[in-house]
């Protein structure tokens, strides 16, 4: 099984890699654009890195992790609205470089890299505090409801590191325009966590209480 997960993920892995690279490459017309670069270093390595962490000390959470699939209707359209977002924001970044629209000046670009970095260290520590989380919404066996460390200050700090996560990311292309398609991405995840929360209330014991615990769903003293 460890085998196939293995093989599955470095798959993924490439076809990620392709699929991003294209998207921002071609449309910029050369492999000097330096931002784009920048962006795929500081997201696939650490990425890399994550995924064997994960293979040799949670596989479990790995699979689950890779698995796509969507149960919930409502999600399936997250999903698709997501992957539009992403894709038309590497595009026109792309673009953005090759017809000089409007550059960020390579500071910020530098900056929102290291800001990226930090964030994707948030990201591992949701998933060590986490091991249900899954890339689709499910109630998996066994699972309880998580109420340590960010969890005891938000309900979903996951969505709340991939906010500044995908926000930073038109900013290291150095694209305004990427930035502004990318806004679109925390409307995106208000709906997710609207359908997720339902479901979790629902179907995991404990849940309920945990949301009169834990009043905040993403930002602290604010929602």
């Amino acid at each position: 099984m460890e085998k196939k997960l293995f093989f599955s993920a470095i798959i993924k892995f490439i076809l990620g890699l392709i699929i991003v690279g294209a998207s921002i490459f071609i449309p910029a017309g050369t492999f000097e654009y330096w931002n784009g670069w920048l962006f795929m270093g500081v997201l696939f390595i650490p990425m890399f890195i994550a995924g064997i962490i994960l293979m040799g000390k949670n596989p479990k959470l790995l699979k689950s992790r890779l698995s796509a699939k969507e149960k919930e209707p409502s999600q399936k359209q997250v999903v698709l609205f997501s992957g539009l977002m992403f894709l038309s924001g590497f595009i026109v970044a792309g673009l953005n470089y090759r017809f000089c629209w409007i550059m960020i000046p390579d500071l910020v670009a530098i900056i929102s890299s290291i800001v990226f970095l930090l964030a994707y260290i948030l990201y591992a520590e949701v998933l060590r505090e986490n091991s249900y989380l899954s890339r689709t919404i499910e109630v998996q066996k066994e699972q309880k409801v998580v109420d340590t460390g960010l969890y005891g200050v938000v309900r979903h700090p996951m969505y709340l590191v991939t906010i500044v996560l995908f926000l930073t990311m038109p900013l290291i292309l150095g694209s305004v325009s990427s930035f502004f398609i990318f806004l679109v991405y925390p409307i995106i995840i208000a709906k997710r966590i609207k359908n997720e929360e339902e479901v979790l209330e629902r179907e995991l014991n404990g849940y309920t209480e945990y949301k009169k615990r834990v009043k905040y769903k993403l930002i602290p003293f604010v929602w």
